[in-house]
C-alpha cells in the first residue's frame, strides 16, 4: 500500500515500467517517493497480488483514532496499514488479520494539519470564496441567515475592495455533520453569496491546507 498523492508503485506496475511521478503530495514522507527503487519495483511487480492507496486524509483520521483511543503515537507512514482496512472488509470478516504499526517519528507540530486533513476526509471542514456586499452589517446577516447553527468560522480571509459592490472572502466553515453541507450550499446559493467551492478546486485548495 502507499499514500494517495504518491502512488509511484501503483502506476508502476500498471505501466508495466518503473515510472517517475511529476508530482507528489509528501505529507506521509516516509512511503511518499516520485520514482520507486528498480529492485523494489522488481520483486513488487512479481511478488505483489495487487496494491491499493489510501487517502492522506484516512491517515490522519487513524493517526488521530490512534492517539485519542489507545494512547499509540505513529507516523504518517506507520499508519497506512491500518488506514487501509477498510478496503479489505469482505475478505477480512471473521478472520484473524495482522497489521504492522511501526514509526513514532511524528512531530507533534504537525498535529493541527493532520486534523485538518481528517475533517476534510470526514466531510466536516469546507472552504468558499464568498461574495460579501461592500456595506457594514454583511457579515452579521451572512452569520445570521447562511450559517446553520451548528456551523462554526475557523478561517476568514477578505480584503476590502473600494469602488465595488461586493468583495470576495475565502472563509473555512467546520460543520458538526457532513449532510449539513448541502443545506449550507443551498442558503448561499439562495441569498446570491456563493462564489466558489474550493475543496473541489485542488489548484486553489493546495494554498488553504
Amino acid at each position: 500500500m502507499e499514500p494517495e498523492g504518491a502512488p509511484s508503485m501503483s502506476v508502476s506496475i500498471k505501466n508495466g515500467v518503473n515510472t517517475r511521478l511529476d508530482r507528489i503530495d509528501k505529507f506521509i514522507d516516509g512511503a511518499a517517493v516520485q520514482r520507486v527503487g528498480d529492485l523494489t519495483f522488481e520483486i513488487c511487480k512479481n511478488n505483489l497480488e495487487r496494491m491499493v492507496t489510501v487517502s492522506e486524509g484516512k491517515v490522519c483520521d487513524t493517526i488521530l483514532k490512534l492517539y485519542n483511543k489507545d494512547a499509540i503515537v505513529v507516523e504518517p507512514a506507520g499508519a497506512l496499514s491500518l488506514a487501509a482496512l477498510d478496503q479489505f472488509d469482505e475478505e477480512i470478516t471473521g478472520k484473524m488479520v495482522v497489521c504492522i504499526v511501526s514509526g513514532s517519528n511524528n512531530d507533534i507540530s504537525r498535529m493541527e494539519e493532520m486534523k485538518e486533513r481528517s475533517m476534510l476526509y470526514n466531510g466536516l471542514k469546507h472552504y468558499f470564496i464568498v461574495n460579501f456586499a461592500q456595506r457594514s452589517g454583511a457579515l452579521k446577516e451572512f452569520v445570521t441567515d447562511v450559517l446553520g447553527p451548528n456551523d462554526d468560522i475557523t478561517f476568514f480571509e477578505f480584503s476590502k475592495k473600494n469602488n465595488r459592490e461586493k468583495g470576495p472572502a475565502v472563509i473555512g466553515i467546520e460543520l458538526k455533520s457532513k449532510n449539513d453541507l448541502k443545506p449550507l450550499i443551498s442558503r448561499m446559493e439562495e441569498r446570491g453569496v456563493l462564489g466558489k467551492y474550493l475543496n473541489q478546486e485542488p489548484e486553489l485548495f493546495q494554498y488553504l491546507v
